[in-house]
C-alpha cells in the first residue's frame, strides 16, 4: 500500500552536490527498511544507503563520508544528500522499500549524471 516517488536528480559537475527526495504515500515509521539504490550503466543495481524504522543507517563503501540518508517522518519523505560527487556516481537512483510484501515497493527512479 506504499507508493514512492523520487525527485531531485539532474546534471552536476564533479565535486558538486545534489539532494534526492523520496515521497512516500505512507508513514515511514511503518516501514522496517528503506533505501536508495543505484544502477549505473553496465553494472548491477546496488544499495548505496539504507535506513531502518529505528533510524539506523548504512552505506556502501564507495559513498561513505560523502552521502547521507535521512528521513522527515512528518513529511513522509526520505532524502539522500550527495556531496563531493564523482563521475562514477552517475546512474539511475531508486527509492525503495524492498521488504514490503508481497513484492516490495519501488519508485520509478531519477537520473543523476556527474560530469567531469
Amino acid at each position: 500500500q506504499v507508493q514512492l516517488v523520487e525527485s531531485g536528480g539532474g546534471l552536476v559537475q564533479a565535486g558538486g552536490s545534489l539532494r534526492l527526495s523520496c515521497a512516500s504515500s505512507g508513514s515511514l515509521l511503518s516501514i522496517t527498511f528503506m533505501g536508495w539504490y543505484r544502477q549505473a550503466p553496465g553494472k548491477q543495481r546496488e544499495l548505496v544507503a539504507g535506513i531502518t524504522s529505528g533510524g539506523n543507517t548504512n552505506y556502501a563503501d564507495s559513498v561513505k563520508g560523502r552521502f547521507a540518508i535521512s528521513r522527515e517522518v512528518g513529511e513522509n519523505t526520505m532524502y539522500l544528500q550527495m556531496n563531493s560527487l564523482k563521475s562514477e556516481d552517475t546512474g539511475v537512483y531508486y527509492c525503495a522499500a524492498p521488504l514490503l510484501r508481497p513484492k516490495g515497493s519501488w519508485g520509478q527512479g531519477t537520473q543523476v549524471t556527474v560530469s567531469s
